[in-house]
């Protein structure tokens, strides 16, 4: 196998997939990289933060089976699993009929997970531990590629903590900004076009996924270790089980990038296997020496927030603000659009100062503030 073609066969495929999905390739990306290393995704956001888009488009291009819920308080354990077999009931064995259910499925999204009862979080923990469906006399071995789980925040009962724990890759997403909500309804109505299914990307899947094994870590390993030590001294250690299987993710990390040798630009995913954003911003201080050798060729932007949190959105802010001016108007263009554009620049330093204080801009990104500043003010003075 030319682990290099597979890798770039794989990233290409999906772009199709990602393509539209508006401040939200973070997000797709860490979907890919938790199914090529085997490992499930937590996504905490608000209602309405697409964070199922993501998972429906990869697993369509894919060609995969998906299957999708909202759990509530009294959701029963066969809408997830499946009904009871009533004519294997009727032999004395409690088996359950697994036909188009989540057994069955390759790509899995769970809204509001944590509100399942405790009979289906029990099943779910063998399936996202094991990849196997236990009940009754049912034991199934299940083809599935990753889990999405979403809620709008994370749990605080001892309980479910340790359920949220099984998701090896929490990531935390926010509304997108009133900058890009040109570019969102835009990207929403693309989306009504489904990108063509090629079913050799599940092949490619299963392929990188099967030499996760045979990354060479031994070069990776004593940084890995040290950067644990790192969070340990400053409070933020994770359990044995995270430390151990975030191993899992560096080396998904690499396999993506064509390598079957990991090295120092692929600790990156270790910021995402802490529980918490607060834990993560701090950890990515904490590691800035480490996390600055960070790059990835197919998870560009998962790499890119992974090492700079904060600084990847203000980079990201920059980048739009570069743009907007050099898209301002004439004044001889229609009103409207002169005060579509200002309305977008005003739009633009409100989200700047509610994020950043001023000592976090560099020169650049001062001057700049600068710019937009006495072009909104001179707007108003000329009405």
């Amino acid at each position: 196998m030319d682990l290099n073609a597979v890798a770039e066969h794989f990233r290409q495929g999906i772009a199709g997939a990602i393509d539209g999905l508006v401040d939200r390739e973070t997000l797709a990306e860490l979907l890919i990289l938790g199914a090529v290393a085997g490992e499930n995704l937590l996504v905490i956001g608000p209602p309405g933060t697409g964070k199922s888009e993501a998972i429906r488009r990869i697993a369509h291009v894919m060609g995969g089976k998906y299957f999708e819920y909202l759990l509530g308080r009294f959701t029963e354990p066969s809408e997830i699993f499946g009904p009871v077999d009533l004519q294997k009931l009727q032999l004395g064995r409690l088996e359950t009929d697994t036909s188009g259910m989540l057994p069955e499925a390759d790509f899995v999204f769970l809204d509001e997970v944590f509100l399942g009862s405790t009979a289906i979080l029990n099943s779910l923990l063998s399936i996202l531990n094991e990849r196997k469906f236990r009940r009754g006399h049912s034991l199934i071995d299940c083809p599935l590629k990753i889990c999405v789980g979403a809620s709008n925040q994370l749990p605080h009962e001892e309980h479910l903590a340790a359920f949220s724990d099984r998701f090896l890759i929490h990531h935390f997403v926010e509304g997108v900004a009133d900058h890009q909500l040109e570019s969102l309804l835009a990207g929403g109505w693309s989306l009504r076009q489904q990108p063509p299914s090629n079913t050799r990307l599940l092949e490619d899947l299963s392929l990188l996924r099967a030499r996760v094994d045979e990354v060479d870590m031994s070069i990776v390993r004593p940084l890995l270790g040290e950067a644990m030590r790192s969070l340990r001294n400053a409070g933020l250690s994770l359990s044995d089980r995270r430390m151990v299987k975030s191993q899992n993710l560096v080396a998904a990390a690499s396999l993506l990038d064509g390598r079957v040798v990991a090295g120092a630009k692929d600790l990156w995913p270790i910021i995402y296997a802490l529980p918490d954003a607060e834990n993560q911003e701090q950890a990515r201080d904490i590691l800035k020496d480490v996390l600055s050798h960070s790059e990835s060729s197919g998870l560009p932007a998962a790499a890119e927030e992974a090492s700079l949190g904060k600084k990847a959105r203000l980079v990201r802010w920059q980048s739009f603000a570069q743009t907007l001016i050099k898209d301002e108007p004439d004044t001889d263009e229609q009103p409207e659009l002169i005060r579509a554009w200002h309305a977008k620049l005003e739009a633009m330093l409100r989200e700047l100062d509610a994020a950043f204080d001023p000592e976090e801009l560099d020169d650049s990104q001062t001057i700049l503030r600068k710019l937009m500043v006495t072009k909104v003010e001179t707007c108003r003075s000329t009405g």
